[in-house]
């Protein structure tokens, strides 16, 4: 802070007062925020009064001072409840609503002022700004006043003349206010995706709008759906390329309160694979930075208000370095030169104003830097070219220690008050034609960005659909190995049943149902479908033709529409060969032929047709890019109820379904899609309420390939064992392991079992007779694989036979088995395990 005795009367009065009795104590223990409000306040050219501390202690410039009339110098440093009790009225609401960090702007107030035993009239403009302190609180109040009289004298001459253009000027600065004014604990979850099961603790239920106690019942989606919808995609794309990749998830995002308050998080995560690099659990914690990202707010608040404030200023205000270079310089330099804050920083005096306009400035300059003030008038061309008149002001800057880093700067450009009436005039005259011009610019901007919106919003959905079926493609695939455990048990337990009734040994049986294995072969459906869905379920492809397999299918589907409906065939002559899995298209058909009848409950007609189709791309409604090519097209038509647009926009969404409960699950068109990508094709949907649905399925063409024709499979006589072969039988799961137990003695194996590899490992390392491993794949800790290649190293012609609830040709293709191994998938019948454990121990090392 400048102690300078050739200061001002402010300064003189700073270094005279006895500060250690006042309540802002010695100026050497002043804060420094404290002393850069005084630096800015007494070099200021325009009056300014700074309120320090709880009790609002005043000091002000020499401008300030001489609208403090008779009560200066008596007011500098005194408390302004004590000396302005007539203002109380009028200022505790305005301090008290500044002080909470509010900015209050007051226009041609009206004062009377008392100097030397006369009275006058002062008319000024007032702005109350709050300055904060380095903890970021507000400390003070920084109160710039403007006298208006002038203003007011010219007003006043020109309203008769112009009674027009004052009013549209002051609807202008209204509006121009009104719109400045308007600009004026920890969470924990644990999701297991293999079980597709999100468990979270209170806190974090909270936050994201999940009643706690439902907060271990409900999938990760009614999570999601409390994020703020900008922010929604993007918390989904993280959690997706953490969970592919592995990565540390680690994202802060905001949530959408259902009172509309917006409250900020911070979430850091992890996820976990298992010893196949599939995704297992992905675990991790929020924080809410709701207070801390407010406490941000109002630091960068306190930031910037010094330079909003300067910016404000009909004045240009800068600050220069030792070096010349400009540190800080207000808005106002944009309009006289041409360059933003930004770009001036950095800057010197010379590459801004040039080298003729530096020499004539460079012995004011150097005495600035000197520690001298200096006060001066200059001409100086403005960025139009037009020669401007400016009063100009130097004031050196001095640092704690004393001596001089720079110097402020500032310039009132004189040349506008001079031409303030031709510029009203001028006003009044263009007003209106600038207003419809500004008005048309603005339409045509807003008709731009609405059309940006519809376009970008057409894409964000294309891409939204792509990543929500890729993610539950994902999930589907992770749930089928464990639903196929719980299906082999089932089936097995049923089949067994049979046979002990077909024995006569029913005394045997507890209860048998036909119902149950009804229920479980649907079940053993649904993997089937959840997996095609997925992409994960392998298809066993081979060349067909579309037309026969149709024909082959007449009977079942006249029978699954029932004779209320009329089945129609309209199938092309030459109809080219496709390669693909037959159960799976036959799968298709009969889901599209099912969904046709439940939409005509009252009967129709029902087209299936087939036709060789030439697609480039532009001639059909596909959900994803078409390549190019020959394809074979499978419709289903009919003339039902059809389906509304929003309806017809969910169609392929996975477990969508119009059904009531338990008669749909919402997967079939959902696996079609699945179906015809894995294929290499695609599907087309269409439908009009009223009028009915197609959808046609494209296959690609097959190119020169016989069609081979699917051979009956004849059932073998289940093979008995030969005494004494010995069989370990390695299953976590309880009901396959009790289900396999049985089937190897009834075949009078003798059977050793275990529920994982470490419980295995003993049996396989002892000398017992071993003619065969049966282990499972998927076991806890020790994977079956793991098992087979330890148990090796001890009997190395020991055959394995694995059990999956995989696809069992995925594993095949991916180099799994090795000699000597083989592969059931689940679930599996009972002859077709005794058959492979009977071949394996048969075949010779």
């Amino acid at each position: 802070m400048n102690d300078s005795s050739t200061g001002s009367e402010a300064q003189t009065l700073i270094a005279r007062l006895d500060w250690a009795h006042s309540p802002l104590g010695n100026p050497s223990h002043w804060p420094q925020s404290l002393r850069t409000a005084v630096d800015i306040v007494i070099h200021s050219p325009m009056p300014m009064l700074l309120l320090w501390g709880p009790q609002l202690t005043q000091l002000y410039n020499d401008g300030f001072a001489l609208l403090a009339g008779h009560k200066h110098p008596q007011a500098f440093g005194q408390p302004t409840h004590l000396i302005w009790p007539e203002l109380k009225e009028f200022t505790d609401p305005i301090y008290k609503a500044v002080l909470q960090g509010q900015v209050r702007t007051y226009s041609e107030q009206h004062f009377d002022l008392q100097h030397l035993g006369r009275k006058s009239e002062l008319w000024l403009d007032l702005t109350y700004s709050p300055i904060r302190d380095e903890q970021g609180l507000v400390a003070g109040v920084l109160v710039t006043a403007i006298e208006t009289n002038e203003r007011r004298r010219v007003a006043l001459e020109l309203k008769m003349r112009s009674e027009a253009s004052i009013k549209a000027q002051h609807q202008s600065e209204e509006r121009l206010q009104l719109a400045l004014t308007a600009a004026d604990a920890v969470g924990t979850w644990d999701w297991d995706i293999r079980e597709d099961r999100f468990v979270a603790d209170a806190h974090f239920a909270q936050l994201h709008g999940v009643n706690p106690v439902l907060a271990d019942q409900l999938p990760i989606s009614e999570y999601l759906s409390g994020v703020h919808p900008e922010d929604r995609g993007m918390v989904a794309r993280s959690i997706k390329h953490c969970i592919t990749h592995g990565t540390e998830y680690s994202e802060e995002y905001r949530l959408l309160q259902p009172d509309g308050q917006v409250l900020w998080v911070f979430a850091r995560g992890r996820c976990y694979k298992d010893h196949h690099g599939r995704p297992t659990r992905f675990l991790g914690a929020a924080l809410d930075l709701t207070d801390r990202k407010k406490i941000e707010q109002e630091l960068r608040q306190s930031q910037t208000e010094l330079q909003l404030i300067i910016n404000a200023m009909p004045v240009l205000i800068g600050y220069v370095d030792q070096e010349e270079r400009f540190r800080l310089n207000n808005a106002a330099y944009l309009d006289w030169y041409g360059m933003t804050p930004q770009e001036l920083y950095g800057k010197t005096i010379r590459e801004v104003i040039g080298d003729e306009l530096y020499a004539t400035r460079a012995e004011q300059i150097a005495a600035a830097l000197a520690g001298k003030p200096c006060s001066f008038e200059a001409d100086s061309y403005h960025r139009d070219g037009r020669l401007r008149h400016a009063l100009m002001k130097y004031l050196p800057r001095y640092s704690a220690d004393g001596s001089i880093n720079g110097f402020y700067i500032f310039v009132i450009d004189d040349t506008e008050r001079k031409q303030t009436e031709a510029a009203l005039r001028n006003l009044n005259e263009t007003l209106e034609e600038r207003v419809a011009a500004r008005t048309r610019e603005l339409a045509e901007s807003n008709q731009r960005l609405q059309n940006e919106m519809v376009e970008r919003g057409r894409v964000e959905d294309a891409l939204r659909h792509a990543q929500k079926m890729e993610a539950v493609g994902q999930l589907t695939g992770g749930i089928a190995h464990d639903f196929n455990n719980m299906l082999t048990g089932i089936i097995g337990s049923l089949d067994l049943m049979q046979r002990y009734i077909a024995d006569g040994r029913s005394t045997e049986i507890g209860r048998f149902t036909e119902a149950a294995v009804s229920s479980a072969n649907r079940a053993a459906a649904l993997t089937h479908r959840l997996l095609a869905f997925s992409r994960r379920q392998s298809l066993d492809r081979k060349p067909i033709d579309p037309n026969q397999l149709v024909h082959s299918l007449e009977d079942l589907l006249s029978r699954t529409n029932g004779d209320h409906i009329e089945l129609k065939l309209q199938l092309a002559d030459e109809v080219w060969p496709v390669s693909t899995d037959v159960s799976q298209l036959e799968n298709a058909l009969l889901n599209l032929v099912i969904n046709a009848r439940d939409a005509m409950p009252n009967g129709g007609e029902l087209v299936i047709e087939t036709a060789n189709s030439y697609l480039d791309g532009t001639d059909i409604s596909t959900l994803e890019p078409v390549k190019a090519g020959d394809y074979v097209m499978i419709g289903v038509s009919d003339n039902g109820s059809g389906m509304t647009p929003s309806v017809l926009a969910k169609a392929f969404d996975p477990f969508f379904t119009t059904k009531p409960i338990g008669q749909g699950t919402g997967l079939g068109l959902s696996m079609i899609y699945g179906f015809a990508q894995q294929s290499g094709g695609h599907v087309s949907l269409s439908s009009l309420p009223g009028q009915g649905t197609s959808v046609r399925l494209y296959l690609p063409r097959l190119y020169l390939a016989p069609v081979e024709q699917v051979q009956a499979v004849i059932p073998q006589e289940t093979p008995p064992a030969i005494a004494g072969e010995t069989v370990v039988l390695v299953e976590d799961d309880p009901a396959v392991r009790m289900l396999v137990l049985n089937v190897l003695g009834e075949l009078g194996y003798h059977t050793h079992e275990a529920e994982d590899a470490k419980t295995a490992l003993p049996l396989l390392e002892s000398d017992l007779r071993v003619d065969l491993l049966v282990t499972d794949v998927g076991l806890p800790g020790m994977n079956g694989r793991q098992l087979a290649e330890i148990a090796r190293q001890y009997r190395p012609e020991l055959k394995v036979l694995f059990m999956t609830g995989y696809a069992e040709k995925a594993l095949e293709r991916q180099g799994f088995l090795e000699e000597g191994m083989d592969m059931v998938a689940k679930p599996f019948s009972i002859d077709l395990l005794a058959n492979k454990i009977r071949t394996m121990i048969s075949q010779r090392s």
